[in-house]
């Protein structure tokens, strides 16, 4: 459908602004932009409220001032917040019409920020339209949403409920197989018949398990959208760091048997088992709260440097003072306890935690001092970083449950 005029009116919130069909083309809004490639009166109302096709007129139900500001910035090239507008609702209209948060001044990108920040507002451009889609691609879709978002559908929620179960059950396997009771019950194996031995449903039941984690992680990796970054995603790293390990202690038995020395007093192997504990971070695809303390270390890690630059430098000095003042004053009769600056940095760091063991503590009246002072350095120290964290965890979780809603709403209705 082309345009019937060569001035097209832009109706914006009762305001009118007249531009030439070729300038509307070259706008760097891309809502105005996609005006004159519709092909239809109906695409033409997909973009705009309402079409008056005697006067070419298009309306927008938005706020005609922020719409002037924006138009300052295809003018000039400087977009910058109305005044006493509230800085979301002005966002608001930029996303409407195509802009982004990096279109702002830098100013008022800081503000912009700070408003989101104190509010706990995270936005989401609308998604452009997209044509019909293959029946092959729609199918595997909602594979993809059913295996990696646990709340797309009731299929994906029964699915990832049995998957935590085999991950409950493995990891209570693994616990159970370092008992003293279970090590005395498999020396008890080759009395029994091989069906009935404790061993032999620990492997069934193992086998299980891994076999699930191997086909969840290859349908997963089938059905991805892009297979090179589903390879470098942390939690399917930690899946393959999980897996692994047991088709390699397999391969291993096969190839050594399964009642070689070898076998049993390989250290390598016996560390490979113990790497299945990784099974429990598998539980982060299925927990927003274990997926917000994730966001919020990688989104922190400044403030944790920071929090270990303050523990190691206090570290080195309170250790060198206990050491001087514990044992060094007094070689033969001092504290033995203190004899060396690395053995003084263990008490320097249970003190600053507030953990105190009770398995070294200074007996000089000048050393308990130092203890005092080391406690509550240990106590200021680790709390200045804290309240940064606190907040980047409450916006994270915050974001993660918008995330959330948003991704299982084309599932819901």
């Amino acid at each position: 459908m082309k345009l019937g005029s060569r001035l097209c009116t832009l109706n914006v919130g009762g305001r009118r602004f007249s531009f030439p069909v070729e300038l509307m083309k070259r706008l760097p809004l891309s809502r105005l932009s996609r005006l004159h490639s519709c092909l239809s009166e109906s695409e033409l109302l997909e973009l705009c409220d309402d079409y008056d096709r005697d006067r070419n007129e298009f309306f927008f139900d938005r706020h005609s001032d922020a719409f002037s500001f924006i138009m300052l910035y295809v003018q000039h090239g400087k977009l910058r917040f109305v005044p006493h507008m509230c800085e979301l609702s002005f966002y608001n209209e930029m996303l409407y019409w195509g802009l982004e948060s990096s279109d702002l001044q830098l100013c008022c990108q800081r503000r912009l920020d700070q408003r989101m920040s104190d509010c706990f507002v995270h936005f989401f451009p609308e998604e452009e339209p997209q044509g019909p889609e293959e029946p092959r691609s729609r199918w595997l879709e909602r594979m993809r949403r059913t295996f990696e978002e646990p709340t797309s559908s009731l299929a994906a929620q029964i699915l990832a409920s049995v998957s935590v179960l085999f991950v409950v059950i493995s990891i209570v396997m693994l616990c159970a197989s370092t008992l003293p009771s279970w090590k005395a019950a498999e020396t008890l194996d080759h009395s029994l018949e091989e069906t009935s031995r404790p061993g032999t449903i620990f492997i069934i039941i193992e086998a299980v398990c891994i076999g699930w984690f191997t086909a969840e992680c290859l349908v997963r990796f089938l059905v991805s959208r892009d297979k090179c970054e589903y390879v470098l995603r942390p939690l399917n790293i930690i899946d393959l760091l999980a897996i692994m390990p047991y088709y390699i202690s397999v391969t291993m038995t096969m190839l050594t048997g399964e009642n070689s020395q070898l076998q049993r007093a390989g250290v390598a192997l016996r560390a490979l088992r113990m790497m299945r504990i990784f099974w429990v971070i598998k539980l982060a695809r299925h927990f927003l709260g274990l997926q917000t303390l994730g966001l919020t270390l990688r989104r922190c890690y400044r403030e944790m440097v920071m929090l270990l630059v303050f523990i190691c430098v206090a570290m080195a000095i309170f250790s060198a003072l206990a050491q001087l003042l514990e044992h060094g004053l007094d070689l033969e009769t001092g504290n033995q306890d203190y004899a060396s600056i690395p053995a003084a940095c263990w008490w320097v760091v249970i003190s600053m935690t507030t953990v105190g063991y009770g398995d070294m503590y200074p007996v000089t009246v000048a050393g308990r001092v130092l203890g005092g002072v080391c406690v509550v350095s240990g106590i200021v120290l680790l709390a200045l970083p804290i309240t940064f964290i606190y907040h980047s965890f409450v916006q994270c979780y915050h974001e993660l449950k918008v995330l959330s809603a948003r991704n299982c709403q084309p599932i819901l209705t």
